[in-house]
C-alpha cells in the first residue's frame, strides 16, 4: 500500500482553506531530482461543479517502456465546495483514497492541474506533493494564472509563463502546430525535469500518457464501465 503523511484536516471553511494554503506554501521545495525515476503516476479527477461525487484516478507507468503497471480508481463524495483556487481542497482527499490502493510508490507523479502556476503558488500538484513527499508537478491543459509568449510550433518548443514578474512555469509544445500544455513544478522537483518528463511520456498526443491515462480511466469510471477497485 503506498503511503502519505497526513499534514491537516478536509474539514475547513474557506477561509481556512487560504490560510491553509499560505502556511504550506513556505513548505514547498523546487529542487533537481536525486536520482533518476523509474515510474511515474498520472492522476486525475471528474467532478460536475455542483455535484458532490468526485471520480479519481492513478496510473502507474514504467517510463522506458510507458507500459502501465498498475492503476487505482475511486469513487467518493467531495468534503469541500467547488470554488476556484481552492480545488485541491476538493479534489486531493479523492486522490488520497486511490493512492493507499496502489501497491507500488511511483517515483514521481504528474497531476492534471498546476503547481506553482497557482494565484498562490500552492495548486493540486504542491499540495498533493507535500503529502505524498515526493516530486510532483503539474501538467494542466488550459491556464490558472500567468502570461507567457506563444512558444515556436515545434514539439519541445517552451516559453516561460509569469506572473507578478515571477516564472512559475512554462508553456510547452508536446506536438508540432498543437497547443502547448501549462507545466509546473509542484514539489521536489524543478521546472526543467518536470518539462523532460513530460517530452518522455510522449504516445503522440498532445497530453502526455500519465494523466491522459487517467483522464481514460476517471471516464470510464464516470460511465459505470469500470468498477473502483
Amino acid at each position: 500500500m503506498a503511503h502519505y503523511q497526513p499534514l491537516h484536516d478536509w474539514d475547513v471553511t474557506p477561509a481556512e482553506a487560504v490560510a491553509l494554503q499560505q502556511q504550506l506554501r513556505s513548505q514547498i521545495r523546487i529542487e533537481p531530482l536525486t536520482k533518476p525515476p523509474k515510474t511515474i503516476a498520472g492522476c486525475d479527477i471528474s467532478f460536475n461543479k455542483f455535484e458532490e461525487t468526485v471520480y479519481a484516478g492513478i496510473v502507474v507507468i514504467q517510463l522506458d517502456t510507458l507500459e502501465t503497471i498498475e492503476e487505482a480508481g475511486v469513487v467518493s463524495t467531495a468534503p469541500f465546495p467547488y470554488i476556484p483556487g481552492l480545488l485541491s481542497f476538493r479534489e486531493i482527499p479523492s486522490l488520497l483514497q486511490a493512492w493507499q490502493k496502489l501497491k507500488s510508490e511511483p517515483d514521481v507523479v504528474m497531476f492534471d492541474g498546476h503547481g506553482t502556476a497557482h494565484p498562490r503558488r500552492i495548486g493540486i500538484a504542491s499540495h498533493a506533493g507535500l503529502f505524498l513527499n515526493r516530486p510532483t508537478f503539474g501538467c494542466g491543459k488550459s491556464v490558472l494564472v500567468g502570461k507567457y509568449d506563444e512558444p515556436a510550433p515545434e514539439r519541445g518548443s517552451w516559453s516561460p509563463m509569469r506572473h507578478y514578474g515571477e516564472v512559475i512555469g512554462a508553456a510547452l509544445r508536446t506536438k508540432n502546430k498543437v497547443n502547448p500544455v501549462y507545466v509546473s513544478p509542484g514539489n521536489l522537483i524543478d521546472l526543467e525535469t518536470a518539462m523532460a518528463l513530460t517530452l518522455q511520456c510522449d504516445g503522440g498526443y498532445r497530453i502526455p500518457e500519465p494523466t491522459r491515462r487517467a483522464h481514460n480511466l476517471v471516464n470510464a469510471l464516470r460511465r459505470g464501465e469500470r468498477l473502483a477497485e
